[in-house]
């Protein structure tokens, strides 16, 4: 079992930062792809940001010279740090990973999420 768990959201002014942590622990073998995601009230999940195990990323065009995704490879964490925050981006966040998890007769390649964490940006 593979869990990961989000630290970091909280409440901020239009224009400040927040950095996201997610930590995946468990039986992991390696980490694939780790992302964030986000879900607005009456908004469907959307992504944010993702990296590669290699370092290669991609990011929404809504967050493109605002937001940087990058992880620490050793400690399985991903990090999100969001700067120049506005109201639009209030919503709750969610990471996600591809895990390579050990089973009983080798790995198996499963999809996690985190249970959340909610970022407020007030105007």
């Amino acid at each position: 079992q593979v869990q990961l768990v989000e630290s970091g959201g909280g409440l901020v002014q239009a224009g400040g930062s927040l950095r996201l942590s997610c930590a995946a622990s468990g039986s992991i073998f390696s980490i694939n792809t780790m992302g964030w995601y986000r879900q607005a009230p009456g908004k469907q999940r959307e992504l944010v940001a993702r990296i590669t195990s290699g370092g290669s990323t991609n990011y929404a065009d809504s967050v493109k010279g605002r937001f940087t995704i990058s992880r620490d490879n050793a400690k399985n964490t991903v990090y999100l740090q969001m700067n120049s925050l506005k109201p639009e981006d209030t919503a709750v966040y969610y990471c996600n990973a591809d895990v390579w998890a050990k089973v009983a007769r080798g790995h198996n390649l499963e999809d996690y999420w985190g249970q959340g964490t909610q970022v407020t940006v007030s105007s």
